[in-house]
């Protein structure tokens, strides 16, 4: 069987084009009005780096490659949609239901859809679909136990890249406290970096991280169970390079 995709116009008009589109996850819009609205300014944010961005969804057994102003409002004010790891999409696919995206479901998304390029906040427990599918993922960190996903990463064979930084982020802060396997500096050595990776034959994602502004960083007192402001920040400001480096690579290997 194949997988229904639909695409939303302006997904679809970038594809067609050759432009550069960057994966969204959209489990922060099922936050309320304040995920609906940092989903739009990280939308945004892509947008205003030259890429076009493809929030991705699940509904009616079909997989939603960039969500509508309506569909975003929509998943945004709905009661109980659960948010989705990979694993779970043949699942919720199969029950009709609809559901938002975690990072790994979004990887999962991005591959199949032919997309190179997933904007997280943070990379999260659900790791092995890295190794699995050809993507960029960009973020600033490890959700959890930054130490755990590095070694995993590293002992499968996936780079993990810190760009314009030397440390792995900490998510929600500049830095885990561990060192990045490596640093680049440079978007055209960065998405050369990217080519060569899958040239040599590697199946699995590429990892680039970049921290949070220092200003947005939190500092141990936040509310963890709500949505806080440092979070939002964190996805605007990692959606932004997501954009450049897409941007970067499409100008670099277009045709």
């Amino acid at each position: 069987m194949r997988i229904p995709l639909v695409y939303c116009e302006e997904v679809a008009e970038a594809v067609t084009a050759g432009q550069p589109v960057v994966a969204l996850p959209s489990g922060v819009i099922t936050r309320g009005p304040d995920g609906a609205e940092t989903a739009r300014r990280a939308e945004d944010a892509i947008r205003a780096s030259g890429s076009v961005p493809a929030t991705i969804g699940v509904d009616k057994g079909r997989i939603l490659v960039g969500l509508s102003d309506v569909d975003l409002d929509r998943f945004a004010s709905a009661r109980a949609v659960p948010v989705v790891d990979g694993r779970d999409l043949p699942v919720v696919l199969a029950h009709g239901t609809p559901a938002a995206t975690t990072v790994s479901s979004s990887v999962v998304v991005a591959a199949l859809a032919g997309l190179k390029f997933v904007s997280s906040a943070a990379i999260g427990a659900d790791l092995v679909h890295l190794t699995r599918s050809g993507v960029v993922v960009v973020c600033a960190g490890a959700e959890t136990d930054p130490r755990a996903a590095l070694e995993f990463l590293e002992s499968h064979g996936v780079p993990v890249v810190a760009y314009r930084s030397d440390d792995f982020p900490g998510h929600l802060r500049v830095s885990s406290g561990l060192r990045s396997p490596h640093r680049v500096d440079d978007l055209p050595v960065l998405v050369r970096a990217i080519e060569a990776h899958w040239a040599l034959g590697n199946p699995g994602s590429f990892v680039v991280t970049t921290p949070t502004k220092a200003s947005d960083a939190a500092d141990g007192t936040e509310d963890t169970s709500t949505f806080s402001k440092e979070a939002a920040a964190v996805l605007v400001t990692v959606a932004e390079v997501a954009g450049e480096l897409a941007a970067a690579h499409a100008k670099e290997f277009s045709g």
